[in-house]
């Protein structure tokens, strides 16, 4: 574990890397105009574990539930979608395709013989969705369009919609069809902190019905992969990820009401409006202090451990758990690689109240990294979560490649 202190500069930061995880460069300084302000940041990676089945001891969920393997040798699994009939489809970003998986005998695992490559050729293939018979999945710059067959089989993928901003540092991409049948794609920034010309990064879009027109449906939003309409008010939200290298506890983790139009702030600002004192404020259009920026952009509805990065989420919307978990939200929140005590690395469940508005953000399932003597380690990162069609909770390890299964069973 490594730690940096340096000044303001590290806000202007961009990311080599190609995937997420990847670890920005070395910070530049930043023009002069405000007073230096000193953070201290932890790199701090914890060593990643073969699975094993001796380690499913250590995974921890809330008295009354059971967690179960259902598939393994998955490879890089990302995202899930449950179709009606049981069948899975799996997207696999570093392998550019999906997968069918059907538990077809109904005993709880999903063998070699009941799961098949349907896709392929997709680059960083991710997000996927169901319409009218069609599978949707976006890649890195691709909305791919394929229609499904009986047997879950897919035709040959076809160009849906093209031409969106380069990967980047955040190259997984997600969809959602909105119940206004329009499509909805989040594209995350190509760099940590600083904003760049392209106006459709670190947005939402909103996509035709027929692919061939989109607008900015919501922008400042640094990497908002996990978003859905909440199956009894309607409120589209999304878990956005905050800015690395800023310290170990800022900025947060976001819960956000995402709304047309409307401005969330990132790079300048966090949470409930607050400027960030680690972005260069001469980048901010127009002559106005980072404050008065920040107060005309939306805050967030709830924060959760910074850097835990959310990369999924989900409503239950099943009856198969106790009746006080139904229409909450299921976030797979990946987990950090730049806090001095890991975050993330969980399932979390969002708790929405009796006015179906979110009151707090509570962990799930938890247990996958822990501390050895003075080292971290870890032995899974969570992406994928779905509602199952028994009502149970699916989740993949796209480390490991399982697929997990979360059944309540009142303590038998």
């Amino acid at each position: 574990m490594k730690t940096l202190t340096h000044l303001l500069g590290l806000a202007a930061l961009l990311s080599a890397g190609a995937l997420a995880q990847t670890a920005p460069p070395t910070p530049r300084p930043i023009a002069p105009g405000e007073p230096p302000v000193t953070v201290t940041a932890t790199r701090n990676e914890p060593t990643p574990l073969e699975f094993t089945a001796d380690k499913l001891a250590r995974l921890k969920v809330p008295a009354g539930f059971t967690l179960k393997v259902m598939a393994t040798g998955l490879g890089n699994a990302r995202m899930l979608h449950v179709m009606p009939d049981g069948g899975i489809y799996l997207s696999r970003r570093a392998q550019g395709d999906v997968w069918y998986l059907k538990d077809t005998n109904r005993d709880g695992l999903i063998r070699a013989t009941e799961r098949r490559q349907v896709a392929q050729n997709m680059k960083l293939a991710h997000g996927l969705d169901v319409r009218d018979g069609k599978l949707y999945v976006v890649g890195e710059k691709t909305i791919w369009v394929m229609d499904i067959a009986r047997d879950g089989g897919l035709s040959v993928p076809r160009v849906f919609a093209d031409g969106f901003p380069d990967a980047g540092q955040h190259p997984a991409r997600s969809l959602k069809w909105g119940p206004d049948g329009y499509l909805y794609a989040s594209f995350g920034s190509t760099n940590n902190d600083a904003p760049t010309p392209n106006p459709e990064e670190a947005t939402m879009l909103r996509i035709s019905p027929d692919g061939k027109t989109r607008e900015i449906f919501a922008r400042g939003l640094r990497h908002t992969i996990g978003f859905g309409w909440h199956p009894v008010s309607g409120v589209l939200y999304g878990a956005d990820q905050g800015s690395d290298w800023h310290g170990d506890n800022i900025p947060p983790e976001e819960i956000n009401v995402i709304q047309r139009g409307k401005n969330y702030g990132w790079p300048f600002c966090y949470g409930d409006k607050q400027p960030d004192p680690y972005v260069n404020v001469g980048n901010i259009p127009g002559k106005i202090t980072k404050a008065e920026y920040c107060a005309g952009t939306q805050g967030s509805v709830l924060n959760y451990t910074a850097h835990a990065a959310a990369i999924a989420m989900t409503y239950y919307t099943g009856t198969q758990f106790p009746a006080e978990y139904r229409n909450d939200a299921f976030i797979a929140y990946r987990g950090s690689w730049n806090r001095t005590e890991p975050s993330g690395y969980e399932i979390a469940r969002v708790v929405f109240g009796t006015q179906n508005t979110p009151e707090r953000i509570e962990p799930f399932v938890t247990g996958f990294v822990f501390q050895d003597g003075e080292v971290w380690k870890q032995f899974g990162r969570v992406a994928g979560v779905a509602t199952y069609t028994d009502g149970s909770l699916l989740f993949t390890d796209d480390q490991s490649g399982v697929l997990y299964r979360v059944l309540y069973t009142g303590g038998n």
